[in-house]
């Protein structure tokens, strides 16, 4: 049995008393009589890096998605650097925000997805800097340069002219995660990162998320099922299930003293299978 949805007290132990920089208040999503989430309270603090984990259909890639705007909820308000993301309020009352509103918006969040999603016709260069040249109207040779400096940071620099069919999977990820950095988020979203890649490429990719991490500027929001992972980058762990969150805190706790029955549980079988 799951237990009782945290209080918003206890839904953001590591945010204290700072502004959050993406909040989930009361968020629900059904797709007809399916209900994937029920009623989620969740801020993440500037700078926190946030580990979503729990079983296939728990709603971690749901509440990843309606972040990304691939989704809207059926109910309750997302929240990005004090901003609402879905709505606007008119006249005192909340209504549907158009889709310029959601563009602005978004531009605060960087998106890393399973696959890549890179443009095969365009150079390794060319696929990081399209973005901030038309969204943000960042000068040319300025996006170069920041588009230099993030592919550096990832291992590809001298990659820049290639094409990415050029590119194994795992040096495709890390130019997804470079030109997300381009755009100078407030958040960055990993949606299951490393869930396309042959095994012996995850660790490359997860190598490049776990040093930006600790540059310790940016927020993160990571949904995952690499528990090693969670547990060494992740300042806090939440665990969802039937589309409630059931348990969060430090990876320690999460992982060393979990303390509701569910967890224990998926923990044991998650082990098992290892």
């Amino acid at each position: 049995m799951n237990m009782p949805l945290a209080t918003k007290e206890e839904a953001t132990p590591a945010a204290g008393r700072l502004t959050p920089v993406v909040r989930y208040q009361n968020i629900s999503k059904s797709f007809g009589d399916l209900q994937i989430l029920d009623g989620i309270n969740l801020d993440i603090a500037p700078g926190e890096k946030v580990a979503v984990i729990g079983p296939s259909g728990s709603g971690k890639t749901t509440l990843a998605r309606l972040l990304m705007t691939l989704e809207e909820p059926t109910s309750g308000t997302i929240e990005v650097d004090g901003e609402l993301l879905w709505h606007k309020r008119v006249k005192g009352k909340l209504v549907r925000a158009n889709e310029k509103h959601l563009h602005r918006i978004r531009g605060n969040i960087g998106m890393v997805f399973q696959h890549f999603n890179l443009f095969p016709h365009l150079t390794i260069l060319r696929n990081c800097t399209e973005a901030p040249i038309h969204v943000l109207g960042m000068p040319k040779e300025e996006a170069r340069e920041r588009a230099v400096e993030m592919l550096r940071k990832v291992g590809l620099e001298d990659k820049k002219e290639a094409y990415p069919s050029q590119l194994s999977g795992g040096q495709k990820q890390r130019v997804a995660i470079a030109r997300a950095l381009v755009m100078r988020p407030k958040v960055m979203l990993f949606d299951e990162p490393t869930s396309a890649l042959d095994p012996e490429l995850v660790g490359e990719v997860l190598a490049v998320i776990k040093e930006i991490a600790r540059e310790g500027d940016m927020a993160m929001l990571l949904i995952t099922h690499e528990m090693e992972f969670a547990s060494e980058v992740a300042d806090r762990v939440v665990f969802t299930d039937g589309g409630k969150i059931v348990e969060q805190g430090p990876p320690d706790q999460i992982f060393g003293d979990p303390q509701s029955p569910r967890l224990q549980s998926f923990l044991t079988r998650f082990r098992t299978k290892r």
